[in-house]
């Protein structure tokens, strides 16, 4: 009987880091749709004379489509299973560049965003949702890591699509980009699969963890999840802001094209800087909060990027300032996406895990709608000097919220869970 338990448990270890590393892999080939559209912009905009604040409108449906379904993506993912709620992403990513690419005007630019966001909701709140349950030992890092594929997957690609923008035109990066990125997504859906009973790891965890799984219904009449939904949306907005705008940004600092060494110009080295940044954020903090605990995290993360989005603000006119102080923005925005699942789930539960998290992931949606107000600031004010303070200012008071509120508030309501 000893014999038969260890080997199962050896299985299922197996199995469950397969199935992350499936997961990341289709992450990394959803992450241009969010961290790639910045090298189009002022493409398009060249292409058909279109307004950034306008072309940015297909940025925001696209990141509040990719949010505001996931909860019915995840809903069918916990009843069906992950593998063809994945698939039907891939397809739909493909689409929505392919119609990108032949857009010839705003509305279809829009319906590119509209079909684009519908798919990359499907895969990133499943492959987010498959984190959690697999690895509820260590599900800080688990979440982290599978959203470092979004956060990082990028940085693979910046050079190539660059270059085929440059040599073949944005509609051929969209073109080739979307049908090579759909269609691997749709192959590795297939060995993709939720966890059975029994299956996934009884180590306990370092932090306090609920025993009670809480029903989508009960999640949204509890403030606990209202006040990380609030925290969520201050945070993400102004990430969002810098990466829909880094390139913009650099462009009016007059640091864009400034080469640093060799060929490689400020943004190029800035982009791909931030993508690591943006992707090893959610891994290294996912793991200090399995360790110290998700409050303290989060008030080091914000508070860091505070600090960040003001030095970018006042130093980033000078190349080498821009590249480092961007990059620290992105190292401590990029990890809300494996503290704030991870919190959620510790909170309310395993069960209904993925319908849970993508809920709370609407608040990205939500946020969205703020990025083109950055725009509409900076042109008010002449220069991104408020839009800076702005956000520093969001990230200091969610800092006060995550110590002085959330941390007591979630330790009662898991208090009386468990006793429950």
């Amino acid at each position: 009987m000893a014999v038969s338990s260890v080997a199962t448990a050896r299985v299922s270890e197996s199995t469950r880091w397969v199935n992350l590393i499936f997961c990341i892999i289709c992450m990394i080939m959803i992450a241009n749709l969010q961290y790639g559209w910045t090298l189009f912009v002022n493409p398009i905009n060249k292409a058909h004379g279109w307004s950034i604040a306008s072309i940015q409108v297909a940025f925001a449906i696209f990141i509040a489509l990719e949010t505001w379904l996931t909860p019915i993506e995840g809903w069918i993912a916990d009843v069906i299973g992950p593998k063809i709620v994945i698939a039907f992403g891939g397809i739909m990513v493909g689409i929505g560049w392919v119609i990108n690419a032949y857009a010839g005007s705003l509305e279809m630019l829009y319906l590119g965003a509209v079909i684009g966001g519908t798919g990359g909701g499907a895969v990133y709140a499943t492959s987010v949702g498959q984190a959690v349950k697999w690895f509820p030992d260590r599900r800080g890092l688990a979440v982290g890591l599978t959203a470092a594929g979004y956060g990082a997957g990028a940085v693979l690609t910046v050079i190539p699509i660059r270059y085929v923008i440059g040599t073949y035109g944005y509609e051929t990066a969209f073109l080739w980009f979307g049908v090579i990125q759909g269609g691997v997504v749709f192959v590795l859906a297939w060995f993709i699969r939720a966890p059975e009973a029994g299956e996934t790891s009884t180590v306990a965890a370092k932090v306090t963890v609920s025993k009670r799984n809480y029903s989508p219904k009960e999640v949204l009449t509890t403030p606990v999840f209202w006040l990380l939904y609030i925290m969520f949306v201050m945070v993400s907005a102004s990430g969002l802001m810098a990466t829909a705008q880094i390139a913009p940004i650099a462009k009016d600092f007059n640091v864009g094209n400034v080469i640093l060494f060799g060929t490689a110009s400020t943004l190029t080295v800035a982009l791909i800087v931030d993508g690591v940044c943006n992707g090893g954020a959610r891994p290294l903090f996912g793991w200090v909060s399995d360790n110290i605990g998700r409050e303290y995290t989060m008030a080091i993360a914000f508070g860091l990027g505070a600090v960040a989005y003001w030095l970018l603000g006042s130093l980033g006119a000078t190349p080498w300032f821009f590249v480092v102080f961007a990059a620290l923005i992105f190292l401590t925005w990029g990890e809300i996406f494996s503290l704030f699942p991870s919190t959620c789930t510790d909170t309310f539960g395993a069960k209904f895990a993925t319908v849970n998290l993508s809920l709370l992931y609407t608040a990205k949606g939500t946020s969205a709608f703020l990025v083109p107000l950055a725009n509409v600031m900076k042109t008010h004010y002449g220069s991104w000097h408020a839009v800076f303070v702005a956000t520093a200012l969001m990230n200091i008071a969610v800092v006060a919220l995550a110590l002085f509120v959330l941390k007591p508030m979630r330790a009662r309501v898991m208090a009386e869970s468990n006793a429950a």
